[in-house]
């Protein structure tokens, strides 16, 4: 006699908890569901008002700085360590878990210029005003001892910017010109300029880590190789570069931020076009930083707002601002990928969520299904006009409002007097230039 046995996983129908719902066999057969698209289409707008609902991005404030944050630096191996260095020449590092300032040093007279960790963790330079080079143990000193530095270097000018290479005992420091310093030497090990002017910013590529790049304030960007001690060719732009930013995941590319409130993705290999005009800021931009991803970066702006923009598309996708926050002058993304860091004139340092609807905390399973799902569904309707327009809009301040709707107005002004030169020239002598081009005057080599 043949018999039939029925086996079922329990996992199909067992509730997890007591408080569960219960689970329904569901037969995915396509023709017993005929009105499926208009009900996800439904649960797609649901979830794109749900997300703006939840919306919180701003998490804390570490106020304790007794004058504006000029310069932010992470620890490469901790978390929740985070440096700080202000106009007053002080520097705090902070705990983020505990939101406190562990540790406090007078470093400079003056302003902090730059200040960046080792590679290891175990310690972090700084840069002043002062024209000092100093490097600093990261663990605070001991029972009685006073606070004192490693070793200080006195330079001939004033340091701007500090970057430390991501794997050798070595770094670069900019002012009158880019100086690279083996940390075991008193004096720079080679000194590479090119032009008079001063330089602002200096940086290690992750990648190809013998490469860097500086910007200066006669509009270059300028790219060195360590290993020849010379530079390999600059790019200038029609308005100041503030700094710029190598993408960690591809070699070639960086961005930087610009005076003229745009931001410019570049290929390394073909300077004369940036690979994308980031436009949304309405004013200078004074910092950039990227994601670990590399698949996007935060912007700090003079116009008091933070912007995150991907890497590839030409606006933001978010924007924050709170109404206290003023000039926001040095911006960080956090290793994990998920949080943001800002300083800014009015003495604080705010943490934001970098996926402002995000939830914070262990998630269980079902959340994160649901999760994925309600992604899944707003990149399925994204198009969709209703869905475009909640995901797309933000409350901004009206300063920020008005001086857009101002430089909208501008720019058609500026489209229709070219077209209308072109209209009444000869054919040809008006040639239709690209935007991406039209900010790039010149690349030498």
């Amino acid at each position: 006699m043949k018999v039939k046995m029925l086996s079922r996983n329990p996992d199909n129908y067992v509730r997890e908890t007591k408080l569960d719902i219960q689970r329904v066999p569901r037969n995915y057969d396509p023709t017993l569901h005929p009105f499926e698209v208009p009900r996800e289409y439904v649960r797609a707008l649901n979830a794109t008002k749900l997300e703006r609902v939840f919306a919180k991005p701003f998490l804390a404030s570490l106020d304790g700085h007794r004058d504006g944050v000029n310069c932010l630096a992470k620890h490469p191996k901790s978390l929740a360590t985070v440096l700080s260095g202000a106009c007053d020449g002080e520097v705090k590092i902070w705990n983020l878990t505990k939101q406190k300032c562990i540790r406090t040093i007078q470093a400079h007279e003056g302003f902090v210029r730059g200040m960046c960790t080792r590679f290891c963790g175990t310690s972090f330079f700084t840069v002043g005003d002062d024209k000092t080079v100093k490097q600093w143990k990261m663990d605070g000193p001991g029972y009685g001892e006073e606070e004192e530095p490693l070793y200080t270097v006195l330079g001939k000018t004033v340091y701007t910017g500090i970057d430390h290479h991501w794997k050798d005992p070595v770094f670069a420091t900019c002012g009158q010109q880019v100086d690279i310093w083996d940390e075991q030497r008193t004096s720079p090990v080679c000194s590479m300029t090119w032009g008079f002017d001063s330089i602002s910013s200096v940086k290690f590529n992750p990648v190809e880590t013998f490469l860097l790049g500086s910007c200066a304030s006669d509009r270059n960007i300028v790219l060195y190789d360590m290993r020849q001690a010379t530079p390999l060719k600059k790019v200038i732009l029609e308005m100041r570069t503030n700094t710029i930013c190598w993408n960690p995941m591809e070699a070639f590319n960086f961005t930087a931020a610009n005076e003229d409130y745009n931001l410019y993705t570049f290929d390394m290999r073909a300077l004369d076009t940036p690979v994308m005009v980031h436009m949304d800021h309405v004013s200078a931009v004074l910092d950039v930083d990227y994601s670990p991803t590399g698949k996007e970066f935060v912007s700090a702006s003079f116009d008091k707002s933070v912007r995150i923009f991907p890497v590839d598309k030409s606006r933001s996708r978010e924007v924050y601002h709170t109404k206290r926050m003023q000039h926001v002058m040095c911006v960080k993304w956090t290793s994990d990928s998920k949080y943001i860091m800002c300083g800014s004139d009015e003495m604080n340092i705010r943490l934001w969520k970098a996926n402002a609807s995000e939830k914070l905390g262990v998630l269980t399973s079902r959340e994160k299904a649901a999760n994925d799902y309600n992604q899944k569904l707003k990149e399925k309707f994204q198009y969709h006009p209703h869905v475009k327009r909640i995901a797309r809009h933000r409350h901004l301040p009206k300063s920020i409002y008005s001086q857009i709707q101002e430089q909208r107005v501008m720019k058609e002004a500026r489209r229709r007097k070219e077209m209308n030169r072109r209209k009444h020239s000869k054919p040809g002598s008006v040639p239709i230039v690209s935007e991406r081009k039209k900010h790039v005057v010149a690349v030498v080599k």
